[in-house]
């Protein structure tokens, strides 16, 4: 266990928690720029919530540490499944396309990959959520993974039964799913014979970029996501633990502020 003087090697004035609480509150902030949410805000209107407040450099120094509690717990918040998944990518880019030769921060790990909207030099967050956009599961990969990768799709369906919604990049997966307990439904390429399927699963090929893509949408748009500042891999990683785990708080209360109870108030 980790004490409130202590983190690793180095002793601090604040508790882990504390460290979590703040790189997850930033993405919830509106603040754009950490350093700039840190100095601004940690330091001037939440004096009383953390007294013990170090320096932003001291502060930079620590956040390493809280990258394995951020993996658990964004693993330990996920939702459950409900019967009906939907399952979806996003690049993340480290760096502008004309500094790829030149970008040695996350040198042999990421990876040169193309989207649909062009070439990206970076990884890929892939994701899993119900019909509210809670999000079940999601696994970070090197940007030239591809979606279909049967070691990547394990561990995203661990938690998923019954039937899985994605688009035309998870063709050529339905034998093996339907092997594993779990019928995925896609879209069709041009040159691909029809299929017959049910009324409500054309609903839901239907609904499913207002579902998923709506919830990457949010961690990019408004939950800061992506960006091409990172200094280290370590640091890069509690920023998309913690993104993910503000998602969570983000979601629920947006579906909180839509409930029957709180519009009749």
């Amino acid at each position: 266990m980790i004490s409130d003087g202590a983190i690793g090697e180095f002793e601090s004035r604040m508790s882990l928690s504390e460290i979590m609480t703040i790189m997850i509150y930033w993405h919830l902030s509106g603040y754009k720029n950490f350093k700039e949410f840190y100095t601004k805000e940690v330091q001037v209107h939440l004096r009383g919530e953390f007294p013990r407040a170090v320096s932003y450099s001291r502060f930079v120094e620590l956040m390493p540490y809280a990258t394995l509690p951020l993996f658990i717990f964004a693993k330990c918040i996920g939702s459950d499944c409900t019967g009906t998944s939907f399952i979806d990518s996003t690049k993340l880019a480290v760096c502008n396309n004309k500094r790829i030769y030149r970008h040695k921060t996350f040198k042999g790990l990421a990876q040169r990959s193309k989207t649909s909207m062009g070439w990206f030099f970076g990884f890929k967050l892939h994701i899993v959520t119900d019909e509210f956009s809670n999000i079940i599961d999601f696994a970070l990969t090197g940007g030239n993974v591809d979606d279909r990768n049967r070691n990547l799709i394990d561990k995203l369906i661990k938690k998923i039964t019954g039937l899985l919604v994605g688009d035309k990049g998870y063709i050529g997966l339905f034998s093996y799913l339907y092997d594993k307990g779990i019928k995925i439904i896609h879209g069709l390429r041009s040159n691909m014979k029809n299929k017959l399927i049910s009324l409500r699963e054309k609903a839901l090929l239907r609904r499913r970029p207002s579902i998923v893509e709506t919830t990457i949408g949010v961690l990019k748009d408004h939950l800061s996501l992506e960006h091409t500042r990172h200094r280290s891999p370590t640091n890069f990683a509690s920023h998309v633990f913690s993104c993910i785990i503000s998602y969570a708080f983000f979601n629920a209360r947006k579906n909180l502020n839509s409930s029957p109870l709180s519009l009749a108030s």
